[in-house]
């Protein structure tokens, strides 16, 4: 140590309390990871509910989906079958056959066409639909998609 700066002998600095620095650390430490606790507890129903109405809308999405697909089915075999003795039936029929996934009492499916060739065939579709989280209905109603053939 050399002299101080007004020349009176040694600098001395005073001893810090080096022993009580890790007991400090571990207090903040806890004191942090209740924090963290804290605020997990107040995300984490918002996450659930976000998560289980994620999954709730990519049912709807799918059930809609397959609707479209069911129409567009239908509207094909009406398409091709003008000469069949039942082309109305045929063509819901295959409609009901292609919506596997969906409740087959719920779903309401029409063709309709005067069966001319170059004339249009039109499938309406619909399939209702409701999104509930936890028991509580958010929000209902139909899913409905129209598709046109040209009847060959």
């Amino acid at each position: 140590m050399g002299p101080s700066a007004s020349g009176e002998g040694p600098a001395v600095f005073p001893k810090q309390n080096h022993e009580r620095e890790p007991e400090l650390q571990r207090l903040k430490i806890k004191d942090e990871q209740g924090q963290t606790l804290t605020e997990f507890a107040i995300v984490l129903p918002l996450l659930v509910v976000l998560l289980f109405a994620i999954i709730q809308f990519g049912v709807v999405f799918n059930n809609y989906l397959t609707l479209t697909d069911a129409a567009r089915a239908a509207a094909r075999k009406g398409a091709v079958s003008r000469n069949s003795s039942n082309p109305t039936g045929d063509c819901q029929t295959q409609g009901f056959n292609a919506a596997g996934d969906l409740d087959q009492s719920k779903l309401q499916l029409t063709c309709s066409s005067s069966w001319d060739p170059g004339s249009d065939v039109e499938v309406d579709a619909q399939y209702p639909y409701s999104v509930t989280l936890f028991g509580l209905p958010l929000i209902s109603g139909d899913l409905k998609t129209v598709m046109k053939e040209r009847v060959e």
